[in-house]
């Protein structure tokens, strides 16, 4: 059961005129052969013009499948493909439109520069293909070139291009007939830390200046997070959730989205007060005054006097120095078993009174030794709660 979250400013958009839709996806679904598991399964999605829209998840849960069904490198076995209000794909029909003819441009992760051609010829290349007027094509290769920083290079032979100008060459000449759409499949992930960072926020710039749909695949939590106006997050070929970044972070739909994005401590509790259509307040064990408050997407199934676990992000958590006996109001007590400095912060494992061990952050600044009493400070709101058989069993369902 697919699971469809879309954000309010998606839906006021749409009442009030929202952007033209680059790219819809209807009913897709892939099966290769030998499996009996769909690879894409009930995939439904739309993409604005100007919006970056990414697939998220493990490997194998069908977002590289579903990218090349777009872009007409894979057959889907059902659904429908729609560029604008232009067909691309119908399966009730047969009718497929050929790759060469869809108008997009795609940045594959192997980045496939042509080792025997210079930047200016790999990227004059699909111009060449698609026959454009001679006088057209070196403009054009000298305009994207200077766009993507590679001005001045147009001579250089493809194997001496370190990893980041390939990735800009293969980004320029995806640019560079003016596709209505543009593919990315993994494009960072053969570039260092430091150089993946760059180059987010170059596409970023570049994809704002030119106002165009990106279709965007990654397994990176970081890039989809930071890059994307919607992130659609798949697992076993089904869509678990879509919606903005910070709503996927933050409201998951299931213990799936929960888990995968980002890392999510879970403190025991009972429910004080429940509210189907709000958030509910929750008593955590251990802790002699502290109540925080959550929302549920099983809301239904809890009821006050539940015992429920409840989802908390590390940084909502503050660690402290204890002193005195009982923990004060909102924190609870522990005890830290071990201190991991990792440059930017410190990550302590801590023994938490009638909970679990569980990863907390602190400053690099003051450390808390070993065996250190401490005090932990939980945010107030804006938490997860998770009926007791929904904290660790992984579901596609709501």
């Amino acid at each position: 059961m697919q699971t469809t979250v879309e954000p309010e400013s998606v839906k006021a958009d749409a009442k009030a005129g929202a952007p033209k839709v680059a790219v819809r996806l209807e009913n897709l679904s892939k099966t290769y052969p030998g499996n009996e598991q769909k690879a894409v399964d009930g995939l439904s999605l739309e993409i604005a013009v100007g919006e970056v829209v990414t697939l998220l998840g493990p490997s194998g849960c069908g977002k590289s499948t579903t990218l090349r069904m777009v872009a007409g490198l894979e057959e889907p076995d059902e659904g429908s493909i729609y560029f604008g209000d232009e067909a691309v794909v119908l399966t009730d029909t047969g009718f497929s439109l050929p790759p060469e003819k869809r108008n997009i441009g795609m940045v594959f992760q192997s980045y496939a520069i042509w080792p025997h051609m210079t930047v200016e010829e790999n990227v004059a290349f699909p111009l060449k293909a698609r026959k454009f007027a001679s006088a057209e094509i070196k403009p054009r290769v000298e305009a994207i070139l200077e766009m993507v920083g590679m001005a001045g290079m147009e001579k250089r032979p493809g194997p001496l291009l370190s990893g980041g100008q390939q990735q800009r060459v293969a980004l320029a000449r995806a640019l560079v007939t003016e596709p209505r759409t543009l593919l990315l499949d993994e494009p960072f992930s053969n570039l260092d830390a430091r150089l993946r960072e760059q180059m987010r926020l170059e596409v970023k710039l570049l994809q704002k200046r030119l106002n165009i749909a990106i279709l965007f695949v990654t397994h990176d939590q970081v890039e989809a997070l930071s890059l994307s106006d919607r992130v659609a997050l798949m697992n076993a070929g089904v869509v678990q959730q879509q919606g903005s970044p910070s709503m996927i972070y933050e409201e998951p739909a299931n213990v799936f989205v929960r888990d995968f994005i980002g890392k999510t401590l879970l403190f025991k509790g009972r429910v004080e007060t429940a509210n189907p259509a709000g958030p509910m307040a929750i008593r955590v064990d251990g802790a002699p005054d502290c109540v925080v408050f959550g929302r549920s997407y099983h809301a239904e199934r809890i009821e006050a006097g539940n015992a429920v676990f409840i989802g908390i992000r590390p940084e909502d958590v503050e660690i402290l120095a204890a002193s005195g006996g009982e923990a004060p109001p909102g924190m609870i007590g522990g005890t830290v078993s071990t201190a991991l400095f990792i440059g930017e912060r410190f990550e302590y494992q801590v023994a938490v009174d009638d909970q679990s061990r569980m990863i907390v952050y602190g400053g690099r600044h003051d450390p808390f030794p070993e065996g250190a009493k401490v005090w932990l400070r939980l945010r107030a709101d804006g938490h997860s709660a998770w009926p007791l058989d929904q904290s660790t069993r992984e579901t596609t369902e709501q």
